[in-house]
């Protein structure tokens, strides 16, 4: 039952990570694929950058909710199968990411998981989604860089992990440093501009249509 249970929870999980929000918002928004524009990213803040502000937050809404009903729907079916070895939602959890980063749906390219992987947090981690909110948030308001407040909160999930749930090498703790890991990962690039001073911050006034994002596109 255990080995029917991860098959089950990963399939499913996965199946719905790849319902990318962003795609399908820029596509009954538009009538266009953001990754044909700005960053090529399908993620928030792109849309945010192209689109403006309601498709962003019906795309946050969105990758949000499948990491957290992916959680949910992991732990229902070990619970059905009555598997108690571990939580179902770890599994689920990440597999519902990694649909994300590469949907199958759209050719296997996404977004880079950062709202995905807060819902999946919510679910497991109540306290600790509130903690990385509450120190994550005010970084993107005030830098303007949502980039910075991902990593930040990539980099401090493990580290609350280990000090609230054991300070011991666990489940709970490989699955942080797992996800941290592929959420760092994903904003390498990010990383390099960051570095180098040229990280775009997201725009004070909504941007109406694609074509000026375009001109953007990053190389």
């Amino acid at each position: 039952m255990l080995f029917l249970g991860i098959v089950l929870s990963a399939l499913c999980a996965y199946l719905m990570g790849s319902i990318n929000s962003a795609i399908i918002v820029s596509q009954l928004y538009a009538k266009e694929d953001i990754r044909n524009y700005g960053s090529g990213n399908a993620g928030m803040t792109n849309i945010l950058r192209t689109y403006g502000k309601f498709p962003a937050a019906l795309t946050a809404v969105g990758d949000f909710a499948k990491g957290a009903l992916a959680v949910l729907i992991g732990r229902l079916l070990f619970y059905i199968l009555g598997v108690g070895t571990f939580d179902g939602g770890f599994i689920a959890g990440f597999f519902a990411i990694l649909g994300h980063l590469f949907p199958v749906y759209f050719g296997f390219r996404g977004g880079k998981g950062v709202l995905t992987s807060a819902g999946v947090i919510l679910v497991i981690h109540p306290l600790i989604f509130l903690l990385l909110a509450a120190v994550t948030i005010p970084i993107i308001f005030l830098s303007r860089i949502v980039s910075l407040g991902s990593i930040f909160a990539a980099v401090l999930f493990p580290v609350l992990v280990f000090f609230l749930c054991g300070r011991s090498l666990n489940l709970d703790l490989l699955f942080a440093v797992l996800m941290a890991a592929i959420v760092i990962f994903m904003h390498r690039e990010n990383i390099k501009r960051l570095l180098s001073g040229t990280e775009n911050r997201f725009p004070k006034k909504k941007k109406n249509t694609a074509s000026s994002s375009k001109s953007q596109k990053k190389k």
